[in-house]
């Protein structure tokens, strides 16, 4: 198979992961724990549907969890960090919702606008390095 890319793309491209890495660590103050991408998966396809979401459902979103109880470990923690909100489901009284709390959700918009800042970086390097772009 032969690549698309050169060696000098792809380290940039790790320089880039490495920033947002950084700081998706900002949005938990640091705190390592919370460095994992369970999290990243729940908290970020909590963040893209702008509405609660059932509990159930929320639980689903950690791909990389396949036990239904230790993703409810994860949710749990959550909630107890205050990251996310539990409430009543109006429409389904057997379920629960749970959304970003506000303070999570900015955090979030911070980090998203310093991750689509990483990425123009990252290209604007590969330019002023004179890499040919691939587009396709």
């Amino acid at each position: 198979m032969k690549l698309k890319y050169t060696s000098d793309q792809r380290k940039e491209y790790l320089n880039m992961i490495d920033h947002v890495g950084r700081n998706w660590l900002d949005v938990f103050k640091g705190d390592p724990e919370f460095y994992s991408a369970a999290y990243w998966d729940l908290l970020t396809q909590i963040w893209k549907s702008e509405r609660p979401v059932r509990k159930t459902d929320a639980l689903k979103f950690m791909i990389g969890i396949k036990s239904a109880q230790t993703a409810g470990k994860y949710l749990e923690n959550a909630i107890e960090q205050d990251f996310i909100r539990e409430e009543e489901n109006p429409k389904d009284a057997r379920s629960k919702l749970v959304s970003l709390s506000p303070e999570m959700r900015e955090r979030l918009d911070l980090f998203f606008d310093l991750a689509v800042g990483e990425v123009r970086t990252a290209h604007q390097n590969m330019e002023e390095l004179g890499l040919p772009l691939e587009t396709s």
